[in-house]
């Protein structure tokens, strides 16, 4: 037989607790955040030490019968819940039945230094929660052994930066909060070369490729969405960098200028220094 919701009214206090966690400030008092759907929560709950809770509605229990699994085996609390209670927490139009409540997962800055990192990609005065979880995911896909944000952009943790990033934000280190200046120049110091990304570049992207630097450490540095980067950020950089248009584009946006930036480098650095795929055995 089925079990019947345990949570049946959005105004228990667990509930109430999880649906406040849609407001970065509780977020942030908290060190909680929400990771909805099947994918987030899958990654969650593999993801040692991350995944609290989840909230599931019977049939998605059903469903993801492994996840739930996973979840409990993880020393997570599981709460069956009726539809207005996952409806009550997701941050969604149309919630997949699935929530979990997770602990931060950032990592401090001078970890990621000390490991030595050779791709990196930092995220400088961007604000779209949705650019800066798919930028994440980007260079997650391209190989990068971290990514940062610095103070002047969105919160990793909104809700719609988590989506986008589709499980990436379990896979790598993500700094947070860092002032540009001491990103730069703390990866300098570790040998990683700054190239910004801004569609006034003095070089373009298959010139750096034509010269064979690109092999090298490098940290790719982009910028608002709007805007670009402000003028000192690019002077802290090796190199201001565009992505050519061949066509008549006008220009690309930010995800998919991030994707072509971190590509590059790492198709690069694989001919420099063999494979750095993390499929590889």
């Amino acid at each position: 037989m089925t079990a019947a919701p345990e949570l049946i009214s959005p105004k228990s206090p667990r509930v109430s607790a999880a649906r406040r966690l849609a407001k970065r400030n509780f977020r942030g008092k908290e060190r909680l955040f929400l990771a909805e759907g099947p994918q987030a929560a899958r990654e969650a709950a593999g993801h040692a030490g991350t995944l609290v809770e989840l909230f599931a509605t019977v049939d998605a229990a059903e469903r993801y019968a492994d996840i739930v699994g996973e979840a409990r085996t993880a020393g997570a609390r599981v709460h069956l819940a009726d539809e207005d209670v996952i409806a009550d927490i997701s941050t969604t139009v149309t919630p997949q039945g699935l929530v979990g409540v997770c602990r931060f997962l950032d990592t401090p800055f001078e970890d990621i230094l000390a490991a030595r990192p050779r791709l990196v990609a930092v995220l400088a005065h961007v604000r779209d929660p949705g650019n800066a979880g798919t930028v994440l995911r980007c260079a997650d896909a391209a190989g990068a052994e971290a990514v940062v944000l610095t103070d002047a952009s969105v919160d990793l943790y909104n809700p719609k930066a988590v989506r986008a990033s589709v499980g990436s934000l379990f896979h790598l280190p993500v700094a947070v909060g860092v002032p540009v200046e001491t990103a730069v120049r703390g990866l300098k110091d570790a040998g990683v070369r700054i190239l910004a990304a801004d569609g006034a570049g003095e070089d373009d992207l298959d010139t750096e490729l034509d010269k064979g630097t690109m092999g090298t450490p490098t940290a790719w540095v982009f910028g608002n969405e709007a805007w670009g980067l402000p003028e000192e950020t690019r002077a802290l950089a090796d190199a201001v960098v565009r992505v050519p248009i061949h066509g008549r584009a006008e220009s690309l946006n930010l995800a998919t200028a991030a994707a072509v930036c971190l590509y590059a480098s790492a198709r690069a650095q694989r001919a420099a220094g063999g494979c750095r795929s993390v499929t590889s055995s």
